[in-house]
């Protein structure tokens, strides 16, 4: 059983060249996708609050009121 299932995997990915290298690229683009993902989400629920686009909104409307 274990003998079959690595023998599909190296026929389908790893016997090709081209295709074992296409799927290094997809694998490492998707994973680079994945952590930014996570890394941004956790970043900013640790600094919620405290970022730019949270607290714009007080600043922007303190302008406008500012120029009337």
């Amino acid at each position: 059983m274990a003998g079959s299932i690595s023998n599909v995997i190296y026929q389908t990915f790893i016997r090709r060249n081209a295709v074992f290298l296409t799927t290094i690229f997809a694998s490492a683009f998707a994973f680079e996708l994945a952590f930014d993902t996570t890394s941004n989400k956790i970043w900013d629920s640790v600094n919620r609050g405290r970022q730019w686009k949270d607290i714009k909104y007080r600043y922007l409307n303190k302008d406008e009121e500012e120029e009337e």
